[in-house]
């Protein structure tokens, strides 16, 4: 089904993610470290990676950074570090998903499966607002006719917005709609994305409107 890069460098935390990745039908390639994964990424066509943070060599963070100037694929962070802090410098650094253990098997799949669902493409779909084009049949996005990377959670904020122009969400809302009712995180997930997507979007990213105590539109 999907080929799945685990990032852990503890043996058995390995085996039983892959054990329950394998029960899903996907494939799974393991690193030891942030290096090793690195190489994997680059050598091999991945379409998911979950990633430890605290790891020999390099850690988490640095490989999530560098995977994102590589590969646009979902990454689902695994990590005993916890706090508010950890999860929002994740999801800045590109991250998709957060989850802390110990967790459960079962609902990381279930969040990998649900990831690589809204990955799938459309090809009949393409959205155009200003000089910001979104190809969906290959998971593209052109600023003025040239191809920018988005992480998949700004890809998908992005084509939310472009897809309900003019309506206004509230970041509760716009928590649920993109990153779904079981995540763990709150409403800051939602500007740090819409920071850094204004970012890389330049002037375009005027289209994003915020709305004093509210939340955001997308205007055109």
């Amino acid at each position: 089904m999907a080929n799945i890069l685990i990032v852990e460098d503890e043996k058995n935390m390995q085996d039983i993610i892959s054990t329950y990745m394998q029960r899903g039908g996907h494939t799974c390639f393991r690193a030891d470290d942030g290096v090793d994964a690195l190489m994997l990424l680059k050598n091999n066509p991945m379409d998911l990676m979950i990633l430890d943070i605290m790891m020999p060599h390099l850690d988490g963070f640095s490989v999530c950074k560098t995977a994102r100037a590589m590969s646009s694929l979902p990454i689902i962070f695994l990590t005993a570090k916890g706090e508010e802090e950890d999860k929002l410098k994740g999801y800045e650094y590109g991250a998709d998903d957060y989850m802390t253990k110990p967790f459960s098997p079962k609902i990381l799949l279930a969040k990998v499966n649900a990831l690589l669902r809204r990955f799938s493409f459309n090809p009949k779909e393409s959205l155009n607002a200003g000089k910001i084009t979104i190809f969906s049949a290959a998971h593209e996005v052109f600023l003025d006719g040239q191809q920018i990377t988005l992480t998949y959670k700004e890809y998908e904020l992005l084509k939310f917005f472009m897809t309900n122009p003019g309506q206004a969400f509230s970041r509760e809302q716009l928590l649920n709609r993109i990153w779904g009712y079981e995540f763990e995180g709150n409403t800051r997930t939602v500007d740090t994305h819409v920071k850094t997507l204004r970012q890389k979007l330049g002037d375009e990213g005027k289209h994003i409107v915020t709305l004093i105590r509210s939340g955001y539109k997308f205007e055109v």
